[in-house]
């Protein structure tokens, strides 16, 4: 791990990141110096894909060895003053433990369907047949600067190469055991999203939701950056261990690691921790859509390309949540009494916004959006008990988001399915979807019960259960009611968006849904993660409990 004053490096821990960046260089390569040829965007994504499934065998790999990794460890002779006289422990900056494996294949399960996603939409936007793509047009050919049509292409190599950086990130979150790397990592997945976002060019609703996500995210980091560097001014530490270490070690005096400091400026400094424990916390709350930061949500996904619009739901969404969780519960424990309340107030309110707003919207995205947003707050309400029951509280809201990831995008691969038809933007688009188009209707039907948490949709039923048992036995009452009112007003959207699957098409309308092979492919993966979980929850409560 480490030698006198010198790093050594364990690939082998950080071999699941690596991968990725290395795919992510490959693919920018080919994209510059292939020659233009039918066909390239669909290998760039096969690519994109292989990349994503080794780095997800590594990580399987780490999981069935069992034990922890640790690489970028600090030696305690370079840890500064130790705490209350005794030597302090190698710090890490990055750790491969359980937590990170699971948010890490989490991630990287969700990448392979918004990749097959994302396959589908480079090829709709190429203009080809329903099946796959090929032609000129494919991949930098003669039509480059043809017609209208293909000046709004999306360029596959940029956009592949976008979408793994963002995952490279989002893998080396999770792990991330200091206060640089988590911030480094928490933009590494948020730079490339709104890049993303505007790589449909000519589309001035992409551009409006690439900027509104670009503002979010400028402010989001000043506000983290401005409480990482209050945290680091009161213990004099960035590693998370050594940051909770010396806020115990001082108590309520806390702030200067000599103990020595007047009662008036012990107060002070208790202050400023106060205030940097609420900036970095609000800085993630922007990252996953809670109130009151949940304001941009709506328009960017509807504004995104459908993949990204599930990347944003899925693995943006999972890995703040990481952030937030390695923050409150390996830097910040010790001051549980004084987040925690705050963390259920957010909430209860997040989740009530979330709901409220998805039961006004006639867009399927838009109401995916703000469902997403109502999502977050049942996953934050476990850790409002964190004081009470540590290990609960994060399994159940661990355990709520690998539950959450795969209903939702099943939801995502359908609606980019139907998005293809004209008006499949609106509601009224999925009118006796599952009369003209079985299997996708079906699958969407599925989904939304799911989400709503009933029968048949198990796995949703078991989600809402584990987060209610961790609040209930947590002490925290009134949040358990304001969930199960919240449950109840989420049935009203999912319900009627289940119900026009069902019901008679309009007059005349004889519609079906294309299901191209990618897409096809990327339903078929979700909807069979999705019944196992039913099935067997024990797969996933097994590793968070």
């Amino acid at each position: 791990m480490t030698g006198g004053g010198i790093q050594s490096i364990d690939y082998a821990a950080v071999a699941a990141p690596l991968v990725l960046a290395l795919v992510a260089g490959l693919v920018l390569l080919l994209d510059a110096f292939l020659p233009a040829r039918p066909g390239g965007a669909r290998m760039l994504g096969l690519v994109t894909l292989g990349g994503l499934v080794a780095a997800l065998a590594v990580v399987a790999v780490q999981a069935a060895g069992g034990g922890t990794r640790r690489t970028f460890c600090v030696p305690a002779s370079l840890g500064g003053a130790p705490a209350a006289g005794r030597a302090a422990p190698a710090s890490c900056s990055f750790v491969a433990d359980r937590f990170s494996l699971l948010i890490a294949a989490v991630v990287l399960a969700a990448g392979v369907v918004v990749v097959l996603l994302s396959m589908t939409e480079i090829a709709a936007e190429r203009g080809g047949g329903p099946g796959e793509r090929s032609g000129p047009a494919e991949h930098g050919g003669p039509a480059e600067h043809g017609g209208p049509g293909e000046r709004g292409r999306i360029p596959a190599g940029e956009w592949y190469f976008l979408l793994l950086a963002t995952l490279t990130g989002a893998v080396l979150l999770p792990a991330s055991r200091d206060l640089i790397m988590l911030v480094v990592s928490l933009e590494l997945v948020s730079l490339p999203v709104f890049a993303l976002t505007a790589l449909k060019r000519h589309d001035g609703r992409a551009a409006e939701a690439a900027l509104k996500l670009f503002l979010v995210s400028v402010v989001s980091t000043a506000v983290t950056l401005f409480g990482v560097s209050l945290l680091y001014g009161v213990t004099g530490s960035v590693h998370l261990d050594r940051i909770d270490a010396a806020l115990r070690a001082t108590g309520d005096t806390a702030g200067d690691m000599t103990g020595n400091l007047a009662g008036s400026t012990a107060g002070d400094m208790v202050q400023v921790t106060a205030v940097a424990i609420v900036l970095v916390a609000a800085g993630f709350a922007f990252k996953i859509a809670a109130v009151p930061f949940h304001f941009w949500a709506g328009d960017v996904y509807r504004g995104a390309p459908v993949p990204v619009a599930a990347l944003l739901s899925v693995v943006s969404k999972a890995s703040g949540f990481a952030g937030l969780i390695l923050l409150l519960t390996s830097a910040l424990p010790g001051r549980a009494a004084l987040w925690a309340p705050g963390v259920a107030v957010v909430a209860a309110l997040t989740m009530t916004a979330g709901n409220v707003l998805a039961m006004r919207q006639r867009a399927a995205v838009r109401l995916l959006a703000w469902s997403s947003v109502a999502q977050s707050g049942y996953i934050l309400a476990p850790l409002a008990v964190y004081a009470v029951a540590p290990r609960a509280a994060v399994g159940a809201s661990v355990a709520y988001l690998v539950f959450y990831a795969a209903m939702n995008l099943i939801a995502f691969a359908v609606v980019l399915l139907v998005a293809r038809l004209p008006e499949g933007q609106d509601l009224e688009a999925y009118r006796g979807l599952a009369l003209r188009s079985p299997a996708a209707g079906l699958s969407l039907a599925f989904a939304l019960v799911c989400l709503a948490g009933l029968p048949p949709g198990l796995a949703g039923l078991f989600a809402k259960i584990v987060v209610f048992r961790a609040v209930v036995d947590g002490g925290l009452g009134w949040l358990a009611l304001v969930m199960a009112a919240n449950t109840v007003a989420g049935l009203y959207y999912y319900i009627a968006w289940t119900a026009r699957l069902f019901a008679p098409p309009a007059a005349g309308e004889s519609r079906t849904v294309a299901t191209r092979t990618a897409a096809g492919v990327a339903v078929a993966v979700a909807l069979a993660v999705t019944v196992v979980f039913s099935v067997a929850p024990q797969v996933v409560l097994s590793f968070t409990g």
